[in-house]
C-alpha cells in the first residue's frame, strides 16, 4: 500500500509532523518557495533565441511577466531547488494522495499552488491542510478535514508580487538615467523611505525654543519631602521664556506662604492589552528585548516550527475557547482566583485583519519559559517568555489604582504634584511594567502650611520630532495601512540594503540618496508615493483574497495609470519629466586648473566635489579638467556618551550651522586641512553652501582620545571597513578597540590563554580562554575552523589561576558550585554589563546566581525562588583572597 506524501515548508516542522502522523505518511520539506519569477536578467540563458523571442519586450522578458498580454507569467525553478523538486516529483508519483501542509497565509497558499503546478498529475489527489499550531491535536484535526487550494489567496499573493515586480523593474532604470546607476525603487519600500525622509527633514528644519520650568522642594509638617511643580498664575498657565522671567518668579515665590489648597483622590483601572498580533509582537520585542523586526520573526518562526507557539503571522487578536479556558486555569493555579475576571476577556480585531486564525499564543499553555526544552536558545526563551506573559495577562483582571493630586497655593501661584498607589496589581502580576507603578505621596491636609526648602528653575529646549525606531516605524506603517505585518521585516531590511536609510543607536537616519530618490519619485509618481493610495492597494489585495475583486482587473487598472505616469517621467525635466540629479556649485576654485569652480555631486557611493570644467563643451574632451576631491563628513555624534538621546540630538542641532537660504541645519565636510564645506541638509532641493577657510588639521582627528591599554600611547578615532574604531598612534603597538553600538569604546581585551589540558568535543581540538565583548568564554584553539565554544567553569579558572590575568582572580575565587553540587559557570549580563555566576541542571538554569560586590569584595548569592515567593534570599561568601 502506497504512503501519502505530506509537503511542509521547513525540515524542522517536517520532523515533528512526521512523528504525529505515523508510518502511513512521508513528510518532506520544500524549504520555502520552489519556483518564482526569473531572479535576474540572466535567467533563461542557454535558451535558443527564436524570431518570436526577438519580438517580445526585453523588459517584460526580464520581469517574467507580460502586463500587456493578460499578465502571462514565466515561473522558473529557483536556483538551488532542483534536487528538492526532483525528490518531491519522485515521491509524488508513488503517492496516492499529496497533502500540501504549508503555512496558512497567502504566501503559504501560493507555495502550495506552485507545488501542485510543478509536481503535476490529477488535481483531485492534492489536498490542502491548515493548522494554527503544530500540536498533535491540531495536526490530527487538520488531516481529518482537508480542503483544496484557495485560488483567491493565491491570486492575492500573485497580485502583490506582480505589482512589486512592475514598479521595481520599470522605475529603477529611470532612476539610473535621471539620478545615479545602481538605484532601485519599490512599491511599498519607497513609501517607507518617504516616512523616514520626511521625519529627517522635520528634525533638521526644527529650531529649538528655550523655555523654563520651576520646581519647589518642600517639607510637610511631619518633615516628609514633597516636590511640587509650578503650574499657573492667577488661573492662567505659565509659560516662562527665559532665565530673567524664571528668576523674577523665583523671587516672588520665596516670599509667599505655601498652603495646601486641595487634595484629590481618584480611583482608576488599567485593562490588560490584547494578545500579540504580528505587529504588536514585533514592537514589543523591539522595545523590551532590543530585537530587530527581522530577528523577532526568525525567532518566532523557530518557536512555531518546534510546536511551541501558534502561527506567528496574524492580524487577529482572537483566542479559541480552549486557549481561553487553559489560560484561566493557569492564572488561577499560579496567581489565585482574585486575578481572574468574572467573564473571559474578549478583544476585537481590526476590520482589515486577514486570515481568521488566532492571535500568537503558546501552543502548550502549561509550558512556561523555564520549562522549555534545552534545545531552545536564549533568544527563543526570551521571546517565548514575552508571548507567554502577554497570553496570560490578556485573560487577567485589570490593575486598579488610586491617583492623588495635591494642589498648593503660593500667593497668586499654583503648584501641583501627583502620586499613584496600586491597589491591586491584576494583570501586571504576569506582565510587569517597565516603569514604576507606584509613586507614593506623603499625607497632607487642606490648609496645611508647607516649609519651603528650595526653588529650582530649570532651562529646557523644545525637542524635535522623535526619530523612528523599528518599533515606532512598524506602528506608523500599520497605522497608515502600508504593507502588512508579515512584510514589515522585509521592508525594513530592504530599505537598509539599498542604502536609503541607516540605523544608529536603534534609530533610523535617512541617507542623502534616500532623500534624493524620494524627491524624484514624489515629483513624478505622486500616486505611487501617496500613503492613501498605498493603503488602498492593500485593501484591494484583501478584497482579492476574499473573492470580492478580480485580480487581473485590478492589475490592469493599476498598470493603465502607471504606464502613462512612467512615460511622462521619462521626458526631460523642462517638459515636466523627472528632474535630473544636478550638482551644486560651490565657491571653491578648482585647485588643478584654477579656472572653474568645484561642484558638489551626490552619488550612490557618497558625496564628492568635481571641477565644472569637465562639462565645458567648448574644450575638447581630452583636455577638460577631471579633478575631483573626496569629502570627509564631520560626524557630530558625541562618542563619550553611552547613548545619544533625543535631548542630546536637539543640543547638537542647536550648535549646527544654519543654511543662509532656507534656515535648515547644514551638514559639514572636511575638504582638506584648510577648507571646510557646509552643505544644506535639504540639498539638492536647496543649493545653500558655505565655504570656510582655516587650519583644520587638528580638528580632523575628531572623537575621543584614550590611553592605549597595552603601550600607554594615545588612541584616536578612525574610520574602517566595518565602521569606527579606536587605533593606537604607536605603529609598533598596532592595538585597536571597537566602538560599540552604544557609542562607548569597548573595554580592553586580555590576550587569549592556551589551555591544551581542556579538550574540545571535536577530536584534535582544545580550548583557549578568550576575553570577548561578552566576557570570558572558552573557544576551540583552531576557531573558526572548529566552531566550538562554551562557558568557562569557576573550578577551571581556579585550576589555571597561574595563567589568567589578575583582573579575573575574583572569578576564580567565586563559589565553585551551588548547594546541590551543580558547577558554577561564568556568564555575562548585558543588562548590568557584568560577569556573574550561574548553575544549570540537565541543561536548564537552576535559578541560582551569584554577583560580585566590588565595594565589599564578596560574592552575593541569589537562591532559586521557592513556590510563590518573589523575594530572593541572599547569602554572602567572603572573598578568599584580594586582587
Amino acid at each position: 500500500m502506497s504512503k501519502s506524501l505530506v509537503i511542509v515548508e521547513s525540515p524542522s516542522k517536517a520532523k515533528i509532523i512526521n512523528r504525529y502522523l505515523g508510518e502511513d505518511f512521508v513528510v518532506k520539506a520544500s524549504v520555502g518557495h520552489i519556483r518564482d519569477l526569473p531572479v535576474s536578467s540572466s535567467s533563461g540563458r542557454g535558451k535558443k533565441t527564436t524570431a518570436k523571442d526577438k519580438k517580445t519586450n526585453p523588459l517584460f522578458d526580464r520581469m517574467g511577466i507580460d502586463p500587456e498580454n493578460n499578465w502571462q507569467a514565466r515561473y522558473e525553478i529557483m536556483p538551488g531547488k532542483e534536487n528538492v523538486v526532483s525528490e518531491l516529483k519522485k515521491l509524488s508519483k508513488d503517492a496516492d494522495k499529496v497533502y500540501l501542509a504549508t503555512d496558512l497565509d497567502r504566501e503559504g497558499e501560493a507555495i502550495a499552488w506552485h507545488l501542485r503546478e510543478v509536481l503535476g498529475g490529477k488535481k483531485d489527489r492534492y489536498l490542502r491542510v491548515k493548522y494554527p499550531e503544530i500540536t498533535k491535536a491540531a495536526i490530527n484535526k487538520a488531516f481529518e478535514n482537508p480542503g483544496t487550494i484557495n485560488m483567491d489567496l493565491v491570486n492575492a499573493q500573485q497580485t502583490r508580487r506582480f505589482l512589486d515586480r512592475v514598479v521595481g523593474f520599470m522605475v529603477s532604470p529611470l532612476l539610473w538615467t535621471k539620478v545615479a546607476r545602481g538605484l532601485s525603487a519599490g512599491r511599498v519600500q519607497s513609501v517607507a523611505v518617504e516616512l523616514i525622509v520626511d521625519r529627517e527633514r522635520e528634525i533638521k528644519a526644527f529650531i529649538p525654543k528655550e523655555y523654563w520650568t520651576i520646581d519647589a522642594d518642600t517639607l510637610t509638617t511631619h518633615e516628609a519631602f514633597l516636590k511640587l511643580q509650578l503650574i499657573s498664575k492667577n488661573g492662567k498657565k505659565l509659560e516662562i521664556a527665559d532665565e530673567k522671567a524664571a528668576n523674577f518668579i523665583k523671587d516672588e515665590l520665596k516670599v509667599n506662604v505655601f498652603k495646601v489648597a486641595k487634595v484629590e483622590a481618584k480611583k482608576g483601572s488599567l485593562h490588560a492589552p490584547a494578545p500579540f498580533t504580528t505587529s504588536t509582537l514585533q514592537q514589543s520585542a523591539n522595545q523590551k528585548l532590543g530585537f530587530s523586526v527581522k530577528r523577532t520573526m526568525m525567532v518566532a518562526q523557530r518557536l512555531y516550527e518546534n510546536g511551541l507557539i501558534t502561527y506567528m503571522r496574524t492580524d487577529s487578536v482572537n483566542l479559541s475557547a480552549e486557549a481561553i479556558s487553559a489560560a484561566r486555569e493557569q492564572i488561577e493555579k499560579n496567581f489565585g482566583k482574585e486575578y481572574l475576571p468574572e467573564k473571559p476577556n474578549f478583544y476585537k480585531s481590526k476590520e482589515s485583519a486577514q486570515e481568521a486564525h488566532e492571535a500568537i499564543r503558546p501552543s502548550h499553555p502549561e509550558l512556561s519559559a523555564k520549562d522549555l526544552p534545552a534545545s531552545v536558545d536564549r533568544d527563543g526563551q526570551r521571546l517565548y517568555a514575552l508571548i507567554y506573559a502577554r497570553y496570560l495577562a490578556c485573560q487577567m483582571a485589570p490593575q486598579t489604582y488610586e491617583t492623588t493630586t495635591i494642589s498648593v497655593e503660593a500667593g497668586d501661584y499654583l503648584l501641583r504634584t501627583s502620586g499613584k498607589t496600586v491597589l491591586f496589581e491584576g494583570f501586571r502580576a504576569a506582565l510587569p511594567s517597565s516603569s514604576k507603578d507606584s509613586n507614593l505621596l506623603p499625607k497632607v491636609c487642606v490648609g496645611e502650611i508647607l516649609k519651603l526648602k528650595e526653588i529650582i528653575p530649570q532651562q529646557h529646549f523644545t525637542q524635535p520630532p522623535a526619530r523612528f525606531s523599528e518599533a515606532t516605524l512598524v506602528k506608523e506603517l500599520e497605522k497608515d495601512g502600508i504593507g502588512r505585518p508579515s512584510t514589515y521585516a522585509a521592508i525594513i531590511s530592504t530599505i537598509q540594503d539599498r542604502g536609503y536609510v541607516k540605523i544608529e543607536r536603534g534609530r533610523f537616519y535617512a541617507e542623502k540618496m534616500g532623500e534624493i530618490v524620494t524627491d524624484r519619485l514624489r515629483k513624478s509618481f505622486k500616486e505611487l508615493m501617496d500613503l492613501n493610495f498605498t493603503a488602498s492597494m492593500e485593501d484591494n489585495l484583501d478584497e482579492i483574497a476574499s473573492g470580492k475583486a478580480d485580480w487581473i482587473d485590478s492589475l490592469n487598472k493599476f498598470y493603465g495609470r502607471f504606464s502613462k505616469t512612467l512615460e511622462e517621467a521619462k521626458k526631460p525635466a523642462s517638459e515636466g519629466g523627472m528632474p535630473e540629479n544636478k550638482a551644486i556649485v560651490t565657491d571653491l576654485i578648482c585647485p588643478e586648473c584654477g579656472k572653474y569652480k568645484m561642484a558638489l555631486h551626490t552619488g550612490r557611493t557618497g558625496t564628492f566635489l568635481a571641477c565644472q570644467g569637465y562639462y565645458d563643451k567648448t574644450v575638447s574632451a581630452d583636455k577638460r579638467c577631471k579633478k575631483t576631491l573626496n569629502l570627509k563628513e564631520i560626524d557630530l555624534n558625541d562618542f563619550s556618551k553611552k547613548d545619544l538621546s533625543e535631548t542630546d540630538e536637539a543640543e547638537l542641532m542647536r550648535k549646527r550651522k544654519r543654511c543662509p537660504i532656507c534656515g535648515s541645519v547644514m551638514d559639514a565636510f572636511f575638504i582638506d586641512d584648510s577648507h571646510k564645506l557646509y552643505v544644506c541638509a535639504n540639498s539638492p532641493a536647496c543649493s545653500g553652501t558655505v565655504l570656510e577657510e582655516g587650519n583644520f588639521a587638528a580638528e580632523q582627528n575628531q572623537g575621543p582620545v584614550i590611553e592605549c591599554d597595552r603601550c600607554g600611547a594615545p588612541m584616536v578615532l578612525k574610520d574602517g571597513r566595518f565602521g569606527k574604531y579606536m587605533a593606537c598612534t604607536n605603529t609598533e603597538c598596532g592595538n585597536t578597540r571597537k566602538i560599540l553600538k552604544s557609542g562607548e569604546v569597548a573595554p580592553p581585551k586580555e590576550p587569549a590563554v592556551d589551555l591544551p589540558e581542556l579538550e574540545c568535543k571535536t577530536p584534535g581540538s582544545h580550548y583557549v580562554l578568550r576575553d570577548g565583548a561578552a566576557g570570558l568564554f572558552l573557544a576551540a584553539h583552531n576557531f573558526p575552523k572548529v566552531r566550538e565554544t562554551r562557558p568557562v567553569l569557576v573550578k577551571e579558572l581556579k585550576r589555571f589561576r597561574d595563567r589568567i590575568s589578575p583582573k579575573f582572580y575574583y572569578l576564580a575565587d567565586g563559589p565553585e558550585a551551588d548547594e546541590n553540587g551543580n558547577p558554577a559557570e561564568v556568564r555575562f549580563s548585558r543588562k548590568v554589563k557584568k560577569q556573574y555566576l550561574m548553575t544549570e541542571s540537565n541543561g536548564k538554569p537552576t535559578g541560582w546566581t551569584a554577583f560580585y560586590n566590588e565595594k565589599e569584595e564578596k560574592w552575593e548569592i541569589n537562591l532559586p525562588v521557592v513556590k510563590k515567593s518573589t523575594v530572593k534570599k541572599k547569602q554572602t561568601v567572603q572573598k578568599s583572597s584580594k586582587k
